[in-house]
């Protein structure tokens, strides 16, 4: 359930690196994240790899989402603790509503295996119609990031489009309907 006319999810995959943007290293976890969307059959509308540069990645994730032709952003890189990892700063400057859940359950879930994934800094929210979410920016990171967005992505973009609105239950056993009611239970006092 995505927001195109088909009911596709669109997607935009933007790279955060030096070294990427100048050639010098291959677009791997770009590379990762567009395997997955396909895998998916999401459509994938644009890609681009920029240095980082807070003003470069915001312009970008803007004018990707204020276009109107993509449903998710999803950015890799630059979400550490070193001076050149603006990813979040340049993310917070374009969201409309942080969606905070989603960027807190990638480091839960990454932080299991390894610890270190609790100094990402990366956000997660919406610009007009568009969800944006920050990947940290190692392929394994990657991977990891998409397969915690794969349980919940098709709810959030077909919410954030307006396509779904219902908020039913998923069908798990945690959910399961109830088929019996019992009457409740009385107590006396004497």
């Amino acid at each position: 359930m995505g927001g195109s006319a088909d009911g596709h999810t669109r997607i935009g995959i933007l790279t955060i690196s030096d070294l990427g943007a100048q050639g010098r290293r291959d677009d791997t976890s770009g590379d990762v994240i567009a395997d997955w969307a396909a895998d998916r059959e999401y459509e994938i509308v644009v890609r681009s790899i920029v240095p980082d540069e807070t003003t470069l990645i915001a312009g970008k994730l803007s004018r990707w989402a204020d276009s109107g032709e993509v449903d998710v952003i999803l950015t890799t890189g630059g979400t550490g603790l070193t001076d050149r990892d603006v990813t979040p700063e340049a993310t917070a400057a374009v969201l409309d509503r942080a969606a905070p859940g989603i960027a807190e359950a990638l480091r839960a879930t990454a932080a299991r295996g390894f610890p270190r994934a609790w100094l990402s800094r990366g956000l997660a929210g919406t610009r007009g119609r568009t969800l944006i979410v920050n990947l940290a920016g190692s392929p394994n990171a990657a991977t990891e990031g998409l397969a915690v967005l794969e349980s919940f992505i098709d709810h959030a973009v077909g919410l954030v489009t307006g396509r779904a609105t219902a908020h039913r239950a998923p069908r798990t056993a945690h959910h399961a309907p109830r088929t019996a009611h019992r009457a409740p239970r009385t107590v006396s006092d004497g």
